[in-house]
């Protein structure tokens, strides 16, 4: 899926992927610092947000692969 996909279309994905990262974030703190805490919508915001940054991982490592040492 990710790995035949050009260098501008993985840009344009990391870039949507971390909109959505930075509006889960703010979401995540609005709602820890509004009562009543929704405890499980929490922790589902938390692991969307947790995978979310797993993935602009990859694409971050796809975009720059190591080089050998």
């Amino acid at each position: 899926m990710l790995h035949t996909e050009d260098p501008v279309t993985l840009r344009a994905r990391l870039n949507e992927l971390s909109v959505e990262h930075r509006d889960l974030d703010e979401a995540i703190d609005r709602l820890l610092t509004t009562p009543p805490k929704d405890q499980l919508l929490l922790r589902r915001l938390k692991k969307r947000k947790l995978l979310l940054k797993d993935r602009m991982v990859l694409i971050e490592r796809m975009l720059e692969p190591d080089v050998p040492a």
